[in-house]
Formats: C-alpha cells, sequence, structure tokens
C-alpha cells in the first residue's frame, strides 16, 4: 500500500485569481508533472493552508497578517488531483470566520473528500478521517499548536488545538489524544498523526521532539508534520516514522534564497500491514502558483540538505535516479 503525504497546499491569494478562478485552465494544471506519481499512490492526502469558501469575513485583520480563502471551485482543483482526504487543524481554516469554516466542511462532504482536524464541535474536530483501502484500512487525525482562539468546544466551531511542552501534551490534551489515537486504533490498522505545529523556520525544538514521540507512544504509526515552510529531517523512532515537517507544497509565497521554501518533496509512504516499511521523497518545486518536479540544480539542493537534516537523527537517507529514500528495517 502507497500513500502519497504533501506538505501545506495553499490555493487562496494569487493561486486563487491567477488559476483556480481562471476559466481557460484545467483544474488539474496547478499539479503540473507531479500529478502522475500522485496518482499511483493507493490514497492521496494533504494540509489545507486555506478556506474553500465564497463566505466569510477576515478574522481579526488588524492583528493577524494573512488571510487565505479559496474559491469553491477549489474542490475540483482537489478532485482532479483525485485527493482522498484533507487535514484541517492548522492556522488558516478560520480565516474568515466559522460560516466559512463551516461553508468548507460542506463542500468537502459533498465532493467526497474526507477531512478531519475541525468542524461545528470539539467531536467533529477530533473524529479520525478513515479510508478503506484494498490492503488495509487508514484513520488519520489531525491537530495543531496555532491560534488557540479557535479552539473548538462543544458550543462552538473550530480547530483540534493541543497545547504541550518539553515532556510532551499538558492536561486536557494528552488524555483527550490518548482517546482520540484509540479510537482511531479501533477503525483502523494504521493511524496516522497530521501535526500543524512549531514555527514557520528551523529545526523542530525538543517540545516539537517530545510531542511526536508521545503522540507516537499513545498508538500512532506515523508523525505527518507539517507548518515549517521547508521540508525537515526524518527520525525512526521505536520502528516508526516521523516526518518533522513535509514543508510546503502550493503556495504563493516569498522565496528564501537560502531556506528555499519553495523546494520540497511529495512523500510516498510505502506501507506493509499498519508498519511503514519505507519513504520515497520525489523532489518538488513551487512555480507560478503551481507545483513542479525539481529539476537537477534544485534536486541536488534538497538532496545535500535534506541528508544533513536527517543526519541529525541518525536518521541514513540514500538520493538515487531523482528520488530520496528512507527504509525502516
Amino acid at each position: 500500500m502507497r500513500l502519497a503525504l504533501t506538505g501545506d497546499v495553499m490555493l487562496g491569494r494569487m493561486v486563487d485569481e491567477d488559476v483556480i478562478r481562471n476559466r481557460s485552465l484545467r483544474p488539474e494544471v496547478i499539479w503540473g508533472d507531479i500529478l502522475p506519481v500522485m496518482l499511483k499512490a493507493d490514497c492521496r492526502l494533504i494540509n489545507l493552508e486555506c478556506v474553500i469558501s465564497s463566505q466569510g469575513e477576515a478574522w481579526h485583520p488588524a492583528t493577524k497578517a494573512f488571510h487565505f480563502r479559496a474559491h469553491p471551485r477549489a474542490v475540483d482543483v482537489l478532485r482532479a488531483a483525485k485527493i482522498d482526504g484533507v487535514t484541517l487543524a492548522n492556522n488558516h481554516v478560520l480565516d474568515y470566520g466559522p460560516d466559512a469554516l463551516l461553508d468548507c466542511v460542506n463542500l468537502l462532504d459533498r465532493a467526497g473528500i474526507k477531512r478531519t482536524g475541525a468542524g461545528a464541535m470539539l467531536e467533529e474536530a477530533l473524529a479520525p478521517a478513515v479510508f478503506a483501502l484494498p490492503e488495509a484500512s487508514v484513520a488519520v487525525v489531525s491537530l495543531t499548536d496555532n491560534e488557540p482562539e479557535w479552539e473548538a468546544t462543544n458550543r462552538k466551531p473550530g480547530v483540534n488545538y493541543v497545547a504541550y511542552n518539553d515532556r510532551g501534551l499538558v492536561e486536557p490534551y494528552r488524555s483527550r489524544m490518548t482517546q482520540v489515537l484509540l479510537s482511531a486504533r479501533r477503525q483502523a490498522e494504521l493511524v496516522i498523526v497530521s501535526a500543524h505545529v512549531g514555527p514557520n523556520w528551523g529545526a523542530p525544538s525538543r517540545a516539537m521532539q517530545a510531542l511526536a514521540h508521545e503522540l507516537l507512544d499513545m498508538g500512532a504509526d506515523l508523525y505527518w508534520g507539517h507548518s515549517n515552510h521547508t521540508p525537515q529531517g526524518i527520525e525512526l523512532y521505536r520502528g516508526k516514522v516521523i516526518l518533522y515537517s513535509s514543508g510546503d507544497f502550493i503556495d504563493d509565497y516569498m522565496v528564501d534564497q537560502d531556506e528555499r521554501n519553495d523546494l520540497s518533496f511529495l512523500f510516498l509512504v510505502e506501507v506493509e500491514g499498519n508498519r511503514v516499511r519505507q519513504v520515497l521523497l520525489h523532489p518538488i518545486r513551487i512555480e507560478d502558483c503551481r507545483v513542479r518536479r525539481a529539476n537537477e540544480r534544485e534536486y541536488t539542493f534538497l538532496a545535500r540538505t535534506m541528508q544533513a537534516k536527517c543526519a541529525a537523527f541518525e536518521t541514513s537517507i540514500l538520493f538515487r535516479e531523482g528520488v530520496g529514500t528512507v527504509t525502516i528495517e
């Protein structure tokens, strides 16, 4: 079984104006020449770093710098790549308030795209997205440490917010996530935690490492991180895989010439039963609000930087014939 995971997919602002609303362009154009690789996977999952809606007003525009909203035609963009599920626990899904969020989840539901991490109430935000695949069932749980004011409750819409420190989750979030992962395990053979946590730049902190370790100890099989604009090192922890950050996948952001936040990977996770056996990293770049395969120079940069970042966790990654490989013994 092969799962395709991406970093942040932001379909607002110029992506929305120049690509999504442009009726002369087919919806699949945004995925470029990496689309055939995505379509070979058994399941495709993204972190949706915006809200899809035509409703709502900007949330606290005087204090929040960036607000990302995509036209409902963005659903056609997701369907063109046969996206099976999206994670919504992040710092942009409520950029236009609860009405836009609820409109977004309704649009996704009508399109048959599963989602997790946000909803009308806490129970809905906590509920995993479950995928019944031919080889095994997969459950995805989504959480974030961003925007505590957006935390879902039993009375208001929001996200699955968590707080943690150098020792991992703090109460009541530790008890809550324990139950969420137990529920996910009852519904699926493979459990993935999607974590939109930490700052935009830099290596994972001690607290982020403690969070990832604890979530895997609680029963998750794979930690899939994002929020950081660049891919970070992969750690192998007790036979399980931690992707601390999968970087950016689609956006209109300014590019830092040192960090190269326009470069990342499509992560193909190969699974046998409930064990991740291998992770394949296909280098990509963001160009003109679209995703493309990285060229030779970009591949060299990504290979060099990713090997260094993985070495910090004593993880061996082999780059050969344009693809990186991490094998789990």
